[in-house]
């Protein structure tokens, strides 16, 4: 598993350690603005001026090149920057592509991606013990409401997935959110069952379930497992719930994502820092909670 970097900072320039747990290059897909001028590319800048960011919609251009996305993440003074694949009937991003991006650089974490309906449970769960044992990634993302047909977290077909990587001691990662193409799947109520299922299993909810934030808040208050990444959504309206949870009980349940290349990473530090979360527990939700996840330095 990867170690602090030992080139270029290791703090923001607000003087924090940072782990940045969604923050992908553009260069990655034309999804995250790879080709300037393309229908994506438009729709890249329009989620940003969405989620709130100041100034240069098209910030991301600085990572349409591997040089440029490290430099990026250098001079945001990021301990880690954590990779996310993708594996959906409309999106693939293989495991062999988020391992490409990451090796070599102690900066970046690359998590997987499997799907067991496309691939079948034999050939996903083989795919899961590559891409952690081999590949060295350090979780399995999963997207039950992208799929065809979209289905719950709770769904039988996820199973042997959850269990695979309790096994292997690593989070898998959930996609939620207001993207999903049908709401309704947008649903935190089903993650209880797959918490109460696999306890040791690290259950991580990117975007939060926005905007069902308070039934994602209620999900993560009864079951300490579930972890709530409310990246650009934090930063959105109906979004404070969530600091207050933070500012109590979730205080070790919630992580900063800064879901580039759909918002700026020095800007979502900022405002992170400005949203109203408690000194003493920045720390906690910037870095530790983080490292003790992907047990990273």
């Amino acid at each position: 598993m990867s170690q602090p970097a030992k080139a270029g900072p290791t703090l923001s320039h607000t003087g924090h350690r940072v782990i940045d747990m969604r923050c992908r290059p553009a260069y990655l897909h034309d999804f995250f603005g790879a080709t300037p001028g393309s229908v994506e590319n438009e729709t890249a800048r329009w989620l940003n001026s969405r989620v709130g960011t100041r100034g240069d919609q098209e910030h991301y251009a600085a990572s349409r090149t591997p040089e440029g996305f490290l430099q990026q993440v250098r001079a945001a003074g990021l301990a880690h920057a954590v990779v996310v694949g993708r594996h959906t009937p409309a999106q693939h991003l293989p495991n062999d592509r988020i391992h490409e991006i990451v090796h070599g650089h102690e900066e970046l974490i690359g998590i997987g991606s499997v799907d067991p309906v496309l691939q079948g449970e034999t050939q996903a769960l083989e795919e899961v013990e590559r891409a952690v044992r081999i590949l060295g990634l350090a979780g399995i993302d999963i997207e039950p409401g992208f799929g065809e047909p979209a289905r719950f977290a709770d769904d039988q077909a996820y199973f042997p997935i959850y269990e695979r990587c309790s096994e292997l001691g690593v989070p898998v990662f959930l996609m939620t959110g207001p993207t999903t193409p049908d709401p309704r799947f947008n649903d935190p109520g089903p993650v209880a069952a797959v918490a109460r299922a696999f306890p040791q299993l690290r259950i991580v909810c990117y975007h939060g379930f926005w905007p069902n934030v308070q039934q994602a808040l209620g999900l993560a208050f009864r079951y300490p497992n579930v972890f709530l990444v409310p990246d650009m959504y934090l930063f959105v309206a109906g979004s404070t719930a969530y600091v207050e949870a933070a500012n109590g009980f979730l205080g070790d349940q919630l992580l900063f994502g800064s879901s580039y290349p759909f918002r700026p990473i020095d800007q979502s530090i900022e405002d992170f820092l400005a949203i109203g979360f408690r000194e003493d527990r920045l720390e906690r939700l910037l870095y530790t909670n983080a490292s003790q996840l992907l047990k990273a330095g």
